[in-house]
């Protein structure tokens, strides 16, 4: 076998496997499976031919094969567009929705791994090319263990400290410990909601946590993936029993009344803690430095 195959063979094999290890289905239930996942590995398996045929084209060289990366770019913005537009359908018929900020971060998502595909392709055919086929296989599995550190971020447990407070009501007023939630007008509602809701605080680490926390679209991902996971006890046309997330305006906490079909609290904060920290949402005021700025 020619070195060129052979790069490109060992390219498109390692940039498969890389897909292979950042796509998962978990509780959010996305990609489906089988036929997202089937959808996503196919995308996989053509990101990883682009780049594994990327140096041999340039080495040839036939500068014209190089172009279809261009092309390929764009087709994966493609991917993410149609990602966004599947996800806000869906979001349509769920109790608790995603919100556009954690469906704009799941699209941005699938678009980056091809990226992340096509650079694990490309540095594998071009060490074959370079140093053969065993310095090859050893950067191939590098490029497959740096992937796998891209697979997720931060999470809320990294950026706030999560606990159990007491849900009360005062007149129709609903409080989570001292922090407002929300006005409930029946009697009825206000007994199911302390029957069956539990009042949580997100207790933000430092000034960049707090704003982050403070994102309306962070608050809407923490509700709905609370609600993926243990359900939620209401059903459409009943708005007095959403969960909800208030913030404390004087501190940063941010006070959660949700009501779980499973109540199992340490599960439950659990859940929070694993909630994916968007990208949207992050900001950092404490690495502002107003020296530089004048």
């Amino acid at each position: 076998m020619d070195k060129e195959t052979l790069a490109i063979t060992f390219g498109i094999a390692f940039g498969f496997i890389a897909r292979l290890r950042l796509l998962q289905s978990d509780y959010r239930q996305y990609p489906t499976y089988p036929h997202g996942q089937v959808i996503h590995l196919a995308l996989g398996l053509i990101a990883s031919a682009l780049g594994a045929v990327a140096i041999p084209a340039l080495l040839k060289p036939d500068y014209t094969a190089v172009t279809f990366l261009t092309l390929a770019a764009q087709q994966f913005r493609d991917v993410r567009n149609m990602e966004r537009q599947t996800l806000q359908k869906l979001d349509e018929s769920e109790l608790v929705p995603r919100g556009f900020s954690y469906i704009e971060g799941i699209a941005m998502v699938f678009e980056g791994r091809n990226y992340i595909v096509i650079l694990a392709a490309l540095f594998t055919s071009a060490s074959v090319m370079v140093a053969g086929w065993i310095a090859g296989l050893v950067v191939g599995v590098i490029v497959i263990i740096l992937s796998t550190f891209l697979k997720s971020g931060k999470s809320i447990g990294e950026i706030g400290a999560v606990y159990e407070v007491p849900l009360r009501v005062e007149g129709p007023n609903l409080y989570a410990a001292d922090i407002y939630l929300m006005n409930v007008g029946l009697p009825e509602n206000r007994e199911r909601i302390l029957q069956n809701g539990v009042g949580i605080v997100i207790e933000p680490l430092d000034a960049s946590s707090r704003i982050t926390i403070s994102n309306l679209g962070q608050r809407q991902a923490i509700l709905h993936d609370v609600s993926s996971i243990l359900g939620v006890t209401r059903d459409s046309g009943e708005p007095a029993l959403t969960p909800l997330a208030k913030l404390d305006l004087n501190d940063g906490r941010l006070g959660l009344v949700v009501l779980p079909q499973e109540k199992n609290i340490s599960k439950l904060i659990q859940i929070i803690k694993n909630v994916p920290v968007l990208e949207s949402a992050i900001r950092k005021p404490n690495q502002f430095d107003a020296k530089k700025q004048v």
